[in-house]
């Protein structure tokens, strides 16, 4: 027996409007299932959303001093994709995702996140980038520095903080970051030039060694002034014939650098 050909059934105007309006509402509730899919599986991530928003309004009342209104858009989502909560001691973990600076033991801090986005975004890390830090800390800024470079070296010369950052960095999976326990005054010689270099402490002046490590072309960012004087930020800029042209930005309050220098 030949089948008859199967016609398309005729759909009634109401019943259409009910298949419309399900299809809407399952449009509407999707988003709203999947952030709270997103927010089981990684209860922070509305704090690092919220953080990431303060970053934004401090942007805009500092544009004048920074000139820039807004941070590029690969930073911004390096900040909300960085468990700051990791990398923070556990009595500190309920403040992890405040917009201030946190102590991690050893006289050291970690960096207000609105300071850590403005120096990283200042660099202007292109990707395959090599990066050098000084003073890794507890790795936070090491952590978002590498979801931009292609290698990043970090310096920190307290023994106990580099050894406990280089195991978090592993842990946490940073498999391109690499940390050196020394005095970072003097950079890293054989790992550089770099195209980018980030000072997390105070100098007096810029290190003559971290200016003949940085590639023509690339950009420092480094807090200027002694402990008991203003600090300033400070951008770095060494052009394509190696001449240095400095800027100050904005005070700012870091812990010193210290090493033989």
């Amino acid at each position: 027996m030949k089948a008859s050909p199967r016609y398309p059934r005729r759909v009634g105007p109401s019943l259409m409007k009910e298949r419309m309006r399900a299809r809407t509402l399952l449009a509407l509730c999707l988003p709203a299932g999947l952030l709270a899919l997103a927010g089981a599986v990684d209860p922070t991530a509305g704090r690092r959303a919220a953080m990431v928003r303060e970053i934004e309004a401090g942007v805009v009342a500092t544009s004048r001093e920074i000139g820039r209104k807004t941070l590029d858009r690969r930073v911004m989502e390096a900040m909300g994709r960085v468990p700051r909560h990791e990398f923070v001691p556990e009595d500190e973990k309920p403040s992890a995702y405040e917009n201030r600076p946190l102590p991690i033991g050893y006289g050291q801090t970690i960096s207000q996140p609105y300071i850590v986005a403005l120096m990283t975004d200042l660099l202007e890390v292109k990707p395959g980038a090599v990066a050098l830090e000084i003073g890794t800390g507890s790795g936070y800024q090491a952590a978002i520095l590498s979801q931009l470079a292609a290698a990043v070296y970090t310096i920190e010369i307290i023994p106990e903080l580099g050894r406990s950052a280089a195991e978090r960095l592993r842990r946490l999976g940073y498999a391109n970051v690499t940390v050196r326990v020394g005095d970072g005054y003097h950079g890293w010689l054989d790992r550089g030039p770099f195209d980018a270099i980030v000072v997390t402490a105070a100098a007096d002046h810029v290190p003559p060694p971290l200016v003949k490590q940085l590639k023509p072309g690339g950009k420092m960012v480094i807090p200027i002034g002694g402990p008991f004087f203003t600090q300033y930020l400070t951008l770095v800029e060494k052009d394509a014939r190696g001449k240095i042209r400095t800027r100050q930005l904005l005070p700012v309050r870091f812990v010193p650098l210290t090493g033989r220098h």
